[in-house]
């Protein structure tokens, strides 16, 4: 019940910062459409982003995690103190190393992050302009990510989790209010991706003071506990990050045709949102929680652990996942289809969506169960098996997109990539032992699947009769869509209770505990 709490702060603080996120999306879409500028301005807003998302969201908490709270349970604050110190100045040193070195480069890397804009010297320019202003993102997103690792262990997940809300925050008041349009509008945002950068980093420092730790920056010195951590990171910056590094590939190669970065991003970000308030939250509340469990030498805690993040993530994933594969045109039209975003760029948008749809359970999968791994230390293993995602990402990729089914093979690739990597993941746990499905867990989830494909059918005849709905709601698409999503909410929950795959004394009881 504390890993069920602990994950619905997280998944509380990561849901508004998604759905600030999205409003932010609903009005580049408007802003900007999805044409050749927008193309670019995601290649810079992403590149750096990329390394947000896989440290921030698992991989350096993976690693940092394990040992910070192992030192603050075993030799107390002071040393635990020392240690994140040593990292912070190793980890300042090699980031401004990589942030300059990538910017002096970045003419050079354009090549691979967008080879769609090599043709056009104005839009390669703009490209690696805009790249290069972004940068320091990284650096700061990288130290964010050290002080919410220290924050988790002390058990401020809130704190760590509304940090990416002032990203949003920064870039929907720069759409808001800014009077520029086309490139200068992406130059303009581009400014407050690393604005809203230093911004969670403040926030962060002041949060870590607050909670007692006193963080300083020192010589960088490799002491062993350092050289452990980098021996663990790397691997895991590479696993817990399989999706971004695919998405990226796939990304890198839409941008050969001009529009397709724009789509294939506009339903990765209708997908993040459940991505992000499930499969996120679930890993990084998780992987402490197994930590401690194992430290402790209780096996069954740590099972049981791990098979309720598994039921959980799953009865709130399926449900979504089904949601986006039974009416993709529907929802991207009632939330992007605006101004500069046009009917033809939602059905394009809707195509990706069905793709990436299929493969959300996968994304969320494995980020539940990589910290099986990474909380016994073993980085090593999640990432062989990322490396294995990507080649299949790459080589899937390139053959589909170039075939008949264009950018949406890229997407149709990244689900197929994530689906190989869950279960090289799943079966490994289960062979050595580390992982048994209990009783509760193969019961309930058939359960929950057919609860989904009610919900799903509901959907797709709900969509076809609400021609009436409109006049109700001021003819506004997105209200239209916002209702029948809340009634299949509605629907799935029956449908829940009616299958068994949720009881109504749980429901209950949660209620009576909250």
């Amino acid at each position: 019940m504390r890993l069920l709490r602990s994950s619905a702060v997280v998944g509380l603080f990561t849901m508004a910062s998604r759905v600030l996120g999205l409003v932010r999306e609903m009005m580049l879409a408007a802003a900007l459409g999805a044409g050749a500028v927008t193309d670019v301005f995601l290649t810079a807003l992403q590149f750096p982003n990329l390394f947000r998302r896989i440290f921030a969201e698992g991989a350096f908490n993976a690693a940092f995690v394990p040992l910070y709270a192992g030192k603050l349970e075993a030799d107390g604050l002071t040393e635990a103190q020392l240690f994140a110190r040593q990292v912070l100045s190793v980890l300042l040193t090699a980031m401004l190393v990589l942030v300059v070195a990538a910017q002096l480069v970045m003419p050079w890397l354009m090549y691979a992050l967008g080879p769609g804009f090599v043709g056009d010297p104005g839009l390669f320019g703009l490209a690696v302009l805009l790249t290069q202003i972004t940068m320091p993102y990284l650096m700061m997103m990288s130290l964010s990510a050290m002080l919410s690792g220290v924050l988790n262990s002390h058990g401020k997940f809130a704190v760590a989790a509304a940090a990416p809300v002032l990203l949003n925050l920064t870039l929907i008041g720069i759409l808001a209010f800014s009077p520029a349009e086309g490139r200068q509008l992406a130059l303009w945002l581009s400014v407050g991706v690393s604005v809203s950068g230093v911004a969670q980093l403040i926030w962060l420092w002041a949060a870590t003071r607050a909670t007692g730790v006193r963080l300083s920056v020192r010589l960088p010195k490799l002491t062993p506990d350092v050289k452990r951590l980098i021996v663990l990171g790397v691997p895991g910056a590479m696993a817990a990050g399989v999706t971004q590094i695919n998405i990226l590939v796939t990304s890198s190669i839409a941008t050969l045709q001009e529009g397709a970065r724009s789509w294939l991003y506009y339903a990765d970000r209708l997908y993040q949102l459940p991505l992000g308030v499930v499969g996120i939250a679930m890993g990084v509340v998780l992987l402490p929680t197994l930590s401690a469990r194992l430290r402790a030498g209780d096996l069954p805690a740590a099972g049981n652990a791990m098979n309720r993040a598994l039921e959980i993530s799953m009865a709130l994933t399926l449900p979504a996942a089904a949601a986006l594969a039974a009416i993709p045109v529907f929802i991207a039209t009632g939330i992007y289809e605006r101004d500069a975003f046009t009917p033809q760029d939602a059905q394009m948008v809707a195509q990706a969506l069905i793709a990436f749809a299929a493969g959300l359970p996968a994304f969320v999968l494995i980020k539940v169960l990589s910290p099986g791994f990474f909380a016994r230390q073993d980085t090593m293993t999640p990432m062989k098996f990322a490396t294995v995602g990507v080649v299949i990402n790459l080589a899937l990729g390139l053959s589909l997109f170039f075939g008949p089914l264009g950018f949406a093979g890229l997407a149709i690739a990244t689900s197929v990539a994530g689906w190989v990597n869950t279960l090289l993941l799943a079966v490994t746990l289960h062979r050595r032992g580390l992982f048994e499905p209990d009783a509760r867990l193969l019961n309930r989830l058939p359960r929950i699947v057919v609860a989904s494909a009610i919900m799903a059918g509901f959907l797709l005849l709900a969509h076809q009769n609400l021609g009436w709905l409109y006049p109700w709601l001021f003819n506004s698409t997105l209200l239209v869509l916002a209702a029948v999503c809340a009634a299949g909410l509605v629907v799935f929950a029956l449908a829940s209770l009616l299958t068994g795959a949720l009881r109504l004394s749980e429901v209950r009881t949660a209620l009576k505990r909250s």
